[in-house]
């Protein structure tokens, strides 16, 4: 199952409901498009502003970037071994699984106009609204491809219009997307 697009402020919305841990390893996937896996997998010891990281999916190298108050709230996350530490053991780090199932009980509490917020919200959701305020903001594929590690071009285009294709969706269907009022 393909995880939903959201705007950038209900997944913030839903990120003020989630456990400490959970919210930051979604913000940091946020800032850098990162994988939540790859979030999670951040080992203490070799955490640092700039810095770079294997991608296990793709075995790509990234170069990332944390803002100082990302940062700062990574350090004081920190285990001994890894920055998300499994509840169970300080030896292994945080599951996917643990952090979807997090947003999902989140999700189901939060209603927009008293519908659904989405229907298969996941942490890949944060990845995707990366891929398209990248997109808005510079209007590169090429760049977004780059970032993204992508091999091809048409896969991160579904990423980069997930917005666009989305609202279609929705509105084939006949509903609205859900959004917070201003």
């Amino acid at each position: 199952m393909r995880a939903d697009y959201v705007d950038g402020n209900v997944l913030e919305l839903l990120l003020t409901a989630l456990m400490p841990a959970n919210r930051l390893a979604l913000q940091v996937s946020l800032c850098t498009g990162l994988r939540i896996g790859d979030v999670l997998a951040l080992r203490t010891e070799r955490l640092q502003q700039r810095m770079t990281v294997e991608e296990r999916k793709t075995g790509k190298h990234r170069r990332i970037y944390l803002p100082v108050g990302l940062y700062e709230a990574l350090l004081r996350q920190a285990g001994e071994i890894f920055v998300f530490p499994s509840r169970l053991s300080e030896r292994r780090h945080r599951t996917r699984q643990a952090v979807y199932k997090d947003m999902r009980r989140v999700s189901e509490l939060y209603r927009l106009d008293g519908k659904k917020i989405a229907e298969h919200l996941s942490p890949h959701s944060a990845r995707k609204i990366y891929a398209v305020s990248l997109f808005r903001s510079r209007a590169d594929a090429k760049k977004v491809q780059q970032l993204l590690q992508h091999s091809s071009e048409a896969v991160t285009m579904l990423y980069a219009m997930a917005d666009a294709l989305t609202a279609a969706k929705l509105k084939a269907e006949g509903k609205a997307p859900a959004a917070l009022k201003k």
